[in-house]
């Protein structure tokens, strides 16, 4: 088509309108078929049917005066009409299908097995209708010309086999299955007889099966066509299950060892596949004697002659070697571990001078088989381990799986990726060999393979930190120096690619990090990244996925310093971010926050935050919040908070007033019934709420744990790097003793011992205390990264639990609230300053509206207010 002029230079002479008439005729031509292919108004008339019918009668119209489609749909609907009205389904409508299925097509047949398979496993019938209505409609097409629709029909079949009686399978399948295995029957009909004598032998007893089905095994274990060898010898594993331990060593061995010197390819192949199926049913001697001879020669012949079985023998060599192990003399054990290892490398020695499009089909062809060879040799890696012993993985196989991880194929990589946390497991104290093919599969350039590494990488890390002889902490800072630049990258590739469920499944595995790496690390090299995807990325998902890891690493940072800025840019950039959507991420973040924080750490720093969006001139903002409203309300405790929730109500009362998105209206109209009907918690534990509470303690509790970790690394690097300062530290000693001895004996403390400390004990208490600080990640940081669970035993948990139990609300909430807020005070860097203090609601001040008094780190304790 000619490409139409610009507006400045239309020219409307002669030439030129015969230019656009032709690309009208062009026009025209493309329309044609587009009109060709409408209905006539008398093929719609054909295929237009009453209304006022029944589905019964519609179903019967169909089938007798309706078009193929038209019955095909109904035969899919059929399991419908058999769940509404089964006895007018079986009398008017099964009839009508019998007759359609004599001349019907390929789809129709194939529709008709799904339907009746599905009329089955709904039992809509009585079996013994069902066996009256269908089966004899199932064996009448079981010898269809077409394979697809034999094999479709077949598989109804046997699914129905599953639950016949005993007496119907003799004399409807049984019996004249005779006739059908008989050379005289096509090759069709034979096939389809050694799967039903595979799957008839689990239902009648060893006496029957001798008598009546291995006569006819045998018979077709000798047939003249290789197919029928082959299918009847992959039924034997399910004849041996069925006939005992004495009568497969009898009559299935001796067939499988004939079938295995057979001259077909495919029944070599289908005999040695069912012999290493076997191998837990032949006791040592057949083993040794029969079994491995056979194998030796498989193996032997795989490079020589019969390529064929090579692609299977290098699938089922790990179960090879496991069932093998204890008969293998030291020299077979070198020989077939020498054989695996050639097998791994198979393809790669070969070079040739031709390009890609120059490969002869054959060669491509020969390497497509190699690659598959190699790929199941990654599949096999964890049982050739078990099969030559971790302890000798770095002599015997650490080269192999160098190998496998740098495979030039994708599918090789990919599958030693699946593998690398089964092989770390295996490895245990060894697991630091290979930290290198670790990092070499993160920075692997296909993303197939990081996806397939990322599914256990918090199991690997945790494996990698903790393995080998070296300590945890000296493991989280020396033992992986590359692991944070591959992650960073390998992260950056995943965000760089349009596999985005891949980019967020890696950034939910990052929440693993804070048992890994040091808080430091994660700040300097993680935390920046994660706030550049919640502000920048496209892709909600991803969006929700970094702010939840975000909450994580914040959960868990060392230094109240970096905590503080995490949060001031979590309420500045997203909180009172321009952007509407950033907006709408930081409700997102409040939410996780709510889930992975204490309630108490919610209402200090994100409560009034999340409760002034509902003056957001954004709609979608304001409903947003009006959903998140009950889980904000959740984290109030009564009386302490009851400011908090004077100010929660007056918002909503504005919203309810002021509202004039009808949208937003109905939904704050609902959220204020689901809010009415809440039950606020108490300071002290309540019967109804007392797992939630518990849990909201132990969070607190971690929290506070944090602070003193922080505080008490400053103590001890101030006395490591000024030993004068013996008296300072005496004075903080009897400060932190002062309180402690001043409250009830029955509260609980963190430094174990009794209550009443002499000062001759305070540096073994707080050694201790720093100790159990430092191992706080570990003890607190469990598999399941993604849910944050509890982290203290159960002995701990029971005493924290009495203690409580005993003690006043004064004095638990004086202690909880006191400590947090002397650790705050201590610990806030000069640059956040009153001017520049974050939002932050102290529970119980008196004054709550006044900013001031909020922000304020040095407000009077709930204590005194109380």
């Amino acid at each position: 088509m000619h490409p139409p002029p610009p507006a400045a230079a239309m020219d409307f002479s002669q030439n030129c309108l015969f230019g656009y008439m032709e690309d009208l005729q062009e026009l025209t031509i493309i329309e044609r078929p587009v009109r060709r292919s409408l209905k006539t108004p008398e093929e719609i008339e054909r295929l237009t049917v009453d209304e006022d019918l029944s589905d019964i009668e519609r179903a019967v119209y169909l089938l007798s005066a309706g078009q193929d489609i038209q019955g095909t749909s109904v035969i899919a609907n059929l399991p419908f009409l058999m769940r509404q009205n089964p006895t007018e389904t079986l009398r008017r409508v099964l009839p009508k299908v019998r007759e359609a299925l004599h001349v019907a097509g390929v789809e129709m047949q194939l529709t008709a097995a799904v339907s009746f398979l599905t009329i089955l496993q709904d039992e809509s019938v009585s079996i013994h209708a069902y066996t009256h209505s269908f089966l004899q409609v199932i064996l009448l097409h079981l010898e269809h010309r077409d394979t697809g629709v034999s094999n479709a029909w077949l598989e109804t079949l046997l699914s129905v086999i599953e639950v016949l009686p005993k007496e119907t399978l003799r004399h409807e399948i049984l019996n004249p299955l005779v006739s059908k295995a008989q050379l005289s029957q096509t090759v069709q009909s034979r096939l389809v007889s050694c799967k039903i004598l595979g799957k008839l032998t689990n239902k009648f007893d060893a006496h029957t099966i001798k008598r009546e089905i291995l006569p006819l095994v045998k018979s077709l274990c000798q047939d003249v066509e290789y197919e029928v060898r082959s299918c009847m010898c992959r039924q034997l594993e399910n004849i041996a299950q069925g006939i005992g331990t004495e009568l497969t060593k009898s009559v299935v061995l001796p067939e499988l060892i004939e079938l295995s010197r057979d001259e077909g390819s495919s029944v070599r192949l289908a005999a040695f596949e069912t012999l290493v199926n076997l191998l837990d049913t032949f006791d040592t001697d057949d083993r040794s004697q029969t079994i491995l001879p056979l194998v030796k020669s498989f193996c032997e012949k795989s490079f020589k002659a019969d390529e064929s079985i090579l692609i299977s023998l290098s699938f089922h060599l790990g179960k090879l070697c496991h069932g093998l192990y204890g008969i293998f003399t030291p020299d077979q054990h070198l020989r077939f571990l020498e054989f695996y290892k050639k097998l791994c490398t198979l393809g790669l020695q070969q070079e040739n001078g031709h390009s890609e499009n120059q490969i002869p089909p054959q060669i491509l062809e020969q390497e497509k088989k190699y690659i598959s060879v190699r790929k199941n040799c990654a599949y096999n890696f964890p049982a050739m381990i078990v099969f030559v012993d971790p302890k000798n993985f770095h002599l015997e196989l650490y080269s192999t799986f160098f190998c496998l991880c740098h495979d030039p194929e994708v599918p090789v990589r990919y599958t030693i990726a699946i593998c690398f946390y089964e092989v770390s497991k295996l490895l245990n104290s060894g697991v630091y060999l290979i930290h290198k093919e670790l990092i070499t599969l993160l920075q692997d350039e296909s993303l197939e393979v990081l996806d397939a590494l990322i599914d256990h990488l918090p199991e690997i890390l945790e494996l990698m930190s903790t393995g080998g002889e070296s300590s945890v902490q000296e493991n989280k800072l020396s033992s992986l120096p590359d692991l944070i630049p591959a992650l960073t990258a390998a992260e950056q590739r995943a965000a760089a690619s349009l596999k985005w469920r891949t980019h967020e499944k890696l950034l939910q595995k990052y929440a693993c990090l804070p048992h890994v790496i040091s808080s430091d690390q994660i700040y300097y090299r993680f935390l920046q990244r994660m706030f550049t995807i919640m502000m920048t990325n496209n892709v909600l998902p991803v969006q929700k996925a970094a702010s939840r890891t975000l909450c994580i690493f914040l959960r868990y940072n060392r230094k109240q310093e970096q905590r503080h800025e995490v949060i001031q840019k979590l309420i500045e950039q997203l909180g009172q971010g321009k952007s509407y959507w950033n907006r709408l991420r930081f409700l997102d973040t409040c939410e996780f926050i709510i889930e992975i924080f204490s309630k108490s750490f919610f209402c200090k720093y994100f409560f009034l935050p999340a409760i002034e969006l509902t003056r957001d001139p954004v709609a979608n903002v304001r409903m947003k919040l009006c959903y998140l409203l009950p889980k904000v309300k959740s984290t109030l405790k009564i009386p302490a908070d009851k400011h908090l929730l004077q100010q929660l109500e007056m918002c909503v009362r504005k919203l309810l007033c002021q509202e004039k998105d009808k949208d937003v209206l109905a939904i704050v109209k609902r959220t204020v019934l689901e809010l009415d009907r809440m039950e606020m918690s108490m300071d002290s534990f309540q019967k109804k709420f007392y797992e939630k509470d518990l849990l909201d303690q132990e969070k607190e509790r971690e929290e506070l744990l944090l602070l003193e970790m922080e505080q008490l690394e400053k103590e001890k690097q101030q006395n490591d790097g000024r030993p004068t300062t013996d008296k300072m530290f005496e004075k903080k000693r009897r400060d932190t003793k002062t309180p402690t001895q001043s409250l009830p004996k029955n509260i609980p403390i963190s430094v174990p011992g009794p209550p009443s400390v002499t000062p001759s004990t305070s540096k073994e208490i707080k050694k201790s205390k720093l100790i159990r600080s430092q191992s706080f990640n570990n003890q607190a940081f469990h598999a399941k990264y993604g849910n944050l669970e509890k982290c203290a035993s159960k002995s701990s948990t029971t005493g924290y639990t009495a203690s409580v139990s005993g003690l006043g609300k004064t004095s638990l909430l004086s202690l909880t609230d006191d400590s947090f807020r002397t650790r705050n005070a201590s610990s806030v860097p000069p640059s956040f300053s009153p001017n520049t203090t974050l939002p932050s609601t102290s529970r119980g001040t008196g004054n709550s509206l006044d900013p001031k008094s909020s922000g304020s780190k040095d407000t009077q304790p709930r204590k005194a207010t109380l």
